[in-house]
């Protein structure tokens, strides 16, 4: 298990370390990016020289504003940061060389598994980037517009624009202070929550039109078999916003999304109303994250992922009854 601690030993171990590589999780949020962009400015107003981001999947073009720059070899990483990554399967195997010698994780997942040499863990945090602003402060430099901004999309993104339940005064506190460093608030929630393309609306009407119920209609499902994502030619990035939809249903308590990888496997998305676990869903199948907010990885064809994360959703339900 990982060594604990706190963020004065994070400060202490990246003022010592040369050759830095922050690593992302696969298929890449706004709070995995945000808070490797922001740290990654931070490190370079510190004067480190040699710090890069990897990430094992291509990182959406309307998240180039945090103008980072990607590990391409350019130098050998003496230093491994994983931030928002809570277990060493959300990496991806192109990355896995990397991942299996992680240093430090910094993360806000209570089901962080403990992976890394060390790790600093805030699970009240609303987001990874909360932890980052406060490291950034500790560091005693300047937030500019663009650290801001990465800032600033890491908590807005992982609290759905303040409307997640795990939104909290000290992330609006935050923000506040992040908009007063200059990050463009209005821009960013047009790029981030205003804006969608073509092929993502494609895509959710045909999600739409798997919708099932389950349970008295207390749960909802959509879901995305490979062949259907490919014919509309939608980015990963714009697959993330589909996962609220069935929860936002009148009377649902628990909305599932299932979306196939390009190995086969399926993507679970699980968003709860208060009072229904979806970490302790996820958990059981191998995945973790908040108490409304999970996700898992299943292998296997439709028929067995729905059967599996069914199952566990009526054990959850049957405990609120």
């Amino acid at each position: 298990m990982s060594e604990t601690l706190d963020l004065t030993e994070v400060l202490s171990r990246l003022l010592k370390a040369e050759q830095i590589l922050l690593l992302c999780h696969k298929n890449p949020d706004g709070d995995t990016l945000g808070s490797a962009g922001a740290l990654y400015h931070a490190l370079k107003k510190l004067g480190k020289t040699d710090v890069a981001v990897l990430c094992a999947d291509l990182i959406p073009q309307r998240y180039s504003y945090m103008n980072m720059e990607l590990f391409r070899g350019q130098f050998e990483p003496n230093y491994i940061v994983a931030v928002d990554v809570a277990s060493i399967q959300l990496f991806g195997d192109s990355v896995r060389e990397y991942a299996e010698r992680v240093d430090l994780c910094i993360d806000h997942h209570p089901s962080n598994s403990g992976y890394a040499d060390a790790l600093y863990l805030d699970g009240s945090a609303s987001a990874t980037a909360e932890i980052i602003y406060d490291l950034v402060c500790k560091m005693g430099v300047e937030i500019d517009t663009c650290l801001a901004d990465c800032l600033y999309t890491g908590i807005s993104t992982d609290t759905g624009c303040f409307q997640f339940g795990n939104t909290s005064i000290r992330c609006h506190e935050v923000a506040a202070k992040l908009m007063e460093a200059g990050a463009r608030v209005r821009e960013l929630n047009i790029i981030l929550f205003e804006t969608k393309s073509r092929a993502r609306l494609a895509i959710e009407s045909i999600a739409l039109s798997n919708l099932e119920y389950h349970f008295d209609d207390r749960c909802a499902m959509i879901y995305m078999t490979r062949e259907q994502i490919e014919s509309t030619g939608v980015e990963a990035s714009d697959l993330e916003g589909l996962t609220s939809l069935p929860r936002q249903i009148e009377g649902v308590e628990v909305g599932i999304t299932l979306r196939q990888l390009p190995s086969g496997s399926y993507k679970i998305s699980v968003r709860t109303l208060p009072g229904v676990d979806a970490c302790a869903i996820c958990t059981r199948l191998g995945g973790g994250g908040h108490e409304m907010a999970a996700g898992c990885e299943l292998m296997g064809g439709l028929d067995n992922a729905k059967q599996a994360i069914l199952a566990e959703v009526e054990r959850e339900l049957c405990k609120e009854s």
